[in-house]
């Protein structure tokens, strides 16, 4: 018997001396911290700004401003949206407008110098911001693909914690967690950014 039968035997044998059961996981999760609305925005925005992503306060009167200024600053004249985001924040924008949908083939996104996309749910601890491809915020790809990302964050969407923001969310629906601009490290520690999403992440928070 050589080495691989041996450990697949035991395998086996374990397998049939100890059954697979069902059993309740629990998940006592530290819920329920308290912490003023003050508070927890400050604790958000300083993990974002840690993260390099650039922050914008604003009304929701001043959205489409605020929007307008990034482009504007930026020199992004291509720009995709959800189908379902609201016309009204960017309705200052007098470049190219590209709503994706599933006619628009993904490999076309990379036209795009921006996307404007909503948000289901933050969390103020780790300052992630999570998508979860409603009509404000569109499929994966349109969010991951062009090298600026703006996203809209309404104050009241943003939790304490992550077991508070993983409870607004729905299972069945997927999920993009968004922690800063795209990074990765080589093993020299050297950061590099848009590797794998947006280089640049601009999240406009609205006094709601």
């Amino acid at each position: 018997m050589n080495s691989r039968e041996l450990v697949l035997g035991r395998i086996r044998d374990a397998i049939t001396l100890a059954p697979a059961r069902e059993s309740e996981i629990l998940r006592n999760y530290r819920t329920g911290r308290t912490m003023s609305a003050d508070a927890r925005m400050d604790l958000f925005v300083d993990r974002l700004e840690d993260y390099k992503a650039h922050v914008h306060r604003c009304t929701a009167t001043e959205i489409a401003e605020v929007v307008t200024s990034i482009l504007t600053a930026q020199g992004l004249r291509t720009l995709g949206i959800p189908a379902g985001l609201d016309r009204s924040w960017v309705a200052g924008f007098d470049g190219t407008l590209v709503v994706d949908g599933p006619d628009v083939p993904a490999p076309e996104l990379e036209n795009l110098d921006a996307v404007v996309t909503g948000s289901k749910v933050s969390c103020a601890e780790t300052g992630t911001i999570f998508l979860d491809a409603g009509p404000s915020q569109g499929r994966r790809a349109l969010t991951l693909v062009p090298d600026t990302h703006i996203c809209v964050v309404y104050r009241s969407s943003v939790e304490v914690g992550v077991p508070e923001a993983i409870a607004k969310l729905t299972p069945e629906r997927p999920t993009t967690m968004i922690s800063g601009p795209s990074a990765t490290s080589d093993i020299e520690l050297e950061r590099v950014e848009g590797v794998h999403g947006p280089r640049n992440l601009h999240v406009v928070i609205v006094e709601d």
